[in-house]
């Protein structure tokens, strides 16, 4: 399986000892929140992530799929499809 980038939005803005959590993931903070952007192998990565936000006691307020990396094909008619 190929890596997919994920986004993960929880409640708070997190201070440098909470963003160093997750020194794995791009961390940015706004008023209010806290958005990780993560590159994650398979379902299992990202279970993983959503299991060490909620053990922190954070609040998840949106998950979502950025990129699926899937290489391009080529279509019989010489025109590339994305997957």
């Amino acid at each position: 399986m190929l890596p997919r980038t994920y986004e993960i939005t929880f409640t708070g803005r997190a201070d440098r000892t909470l963003c160093a959590q997750f020194d794995d993931c791009k961390v940015t903070t706004g008023l209010c929140t806290t958005t990780l952007r993560a590159e994650l192998a398979d379902h299992a990565a990202l279970s993983g992530l959503v299991q060490r936000i909620a053990g922190l006691g954070l609040e998840i307020t949106h998950l979502r799929l950025l990129c699926h990396n899937q290489p391009h094909s080529q279509e019989p008619n010489g025109v590339s499809g994305v997957g």
